[in-house]
């Protein structure tokens, strides 16, 4: 079993697109795979089809109230069940008097509920704005994807979650390693998207993606009808993007 997070510190980037769509393109290849949505505005919960009043999510966890696999959801495609989110964990954040303390938390939670299920990849949506979720999704995982927005702020971006990771290394002894970086929403009728990608490729190329995921109106369009990509318009550019970036990501990761 692997745990994998989507994080960046900004938002509007393809986070949760990514998120669902890798853990839809598992999910199609047959892995068991584990959507957890980690964001109190529950985009990805929706993004799967799910209303954000499920009654289940986990907060009532991390509280100490119920177990994980009582949270668990089965989705209407094969391989792939999720953790809704919704606006609780919000509350959650608020109530830790000790945030280091609870660096951890999410990680002893998953590792000890998870034994003996038959997942293979647990994905995290990790909510854009640095705080515990955010902290806590990281250090569950074993590796880290980052998706950036092919756009000038795009390594002032990156900076910025390479300090947190190194703040974090020096707090708690399992923190992620970088699995790579996932350009997004490139627009090729734009030299600032090719210009993002040539410098971002050049100041970190062992760490980037070679598939770039464009800008499409059918990924934006998927989300409101509740469907990944692969169900929503399989034959789409989108969908063969992400197709691509699951093949590259399970050779990265075996």
């Amino acid at each position: 079993m692997k745990f994998i997070s989507i994080a960046n510190q900004k938002g509007g980037v393809g986070k949760t697109t990514t998120a669902i769509n890798l853990s839809a393109c598992l999910a199609e290849k047959g892995y068991s795979t584990l959507l957890v949505d980690v964001d109190p505005q529950s985009n990805a919960t929706s993004g799967v089809g799910f209303s954000l009043d499920s009654g289940k999510s986990l907060f009532p966890v991390l509280i100490g109230e119920e177990l994980l696999k009582d949270q668990i959801i089965s989705t209407p495609y094969m391989n792939l069940d999720l953790i809704p989110a919704n606006l609780e964990l919000a509350n959650w954040e608020n109530q830790q008097h000790d945030p280091i303390e609870s660096f951890s938390l999410f990680r002893k939670i998953f590792r000890e509920s998870l034994i003996g299920t038959a997942y293979q990849y647990v994905i995290l949506d990790c909510p854009p704005a640095l705080g515990l979720l955010m902290v806590n999704s990281m250090v569950a995982a074993d590796w880290l994807i980052i998706p950036i927005q092919c756009e000038y702020y795009a390594l002032e971006g990156l900076a910025k979650m390479f300090q947190l990771l190194d703040n974090l290394k020096k707090l708690v002894s399992a923190a992620p390693n970088i699995l790579g970086i996932l350009m997004t929403m490139y627009d090729s009728r734009t030299n600032l998207s090719q210009q993002v990608v040539e410098d971002v490729r050049h100041h970190i190329p062992n760490l980037v993606f070679d598939t770039i995921i464009p800008r499409t109106v059918r990924l934006a369009e998927a989300p409101s009808y509740g469907k990944p990509i692969t169900l929503y318009d399989p034959h789409s550019i989108g969908c063969m993007s992400y197709r691509k970036f699951t093949e590259e990501f399970l050779k990265k990761i075996k």
